[in-house]
């Protein structure tokens, strides 16, 4: 994990809120995937790609901070 530890900060976090609302109109990918999730209608594999590449940057932030605070 030190290539996470070594990766710009302010770069992840762009990319995240970057990841998180693209495309804004009509309404951002993510909350359109999480609400397909909660509804049950997230069947088909790209809908499923589409939820993991929109949320992978979060996480990786997520765990980025988790380590930056709490590991050293």
């Amino acid at each position: 994990m030190s290539w996470l530890d070594k990766f710009p900060l302010a770069i992840l976090i762009a990319l995240a809120a970057w990841m998180a609302v693209a495309p804004i109109s009509p309404e951002p990918h993510l909350i359109e995937k999480l609400r397909m999730l909660s509804q049950g209608t997230l069947v088909k594999p790209l809908d499923m790609f589409d939820l993991l590449l929109h949320s992978a940057p979060i996480v990786l932030l997520v765990v980025r901070l988790w380590r930056k605070f709490t590991v050293k």
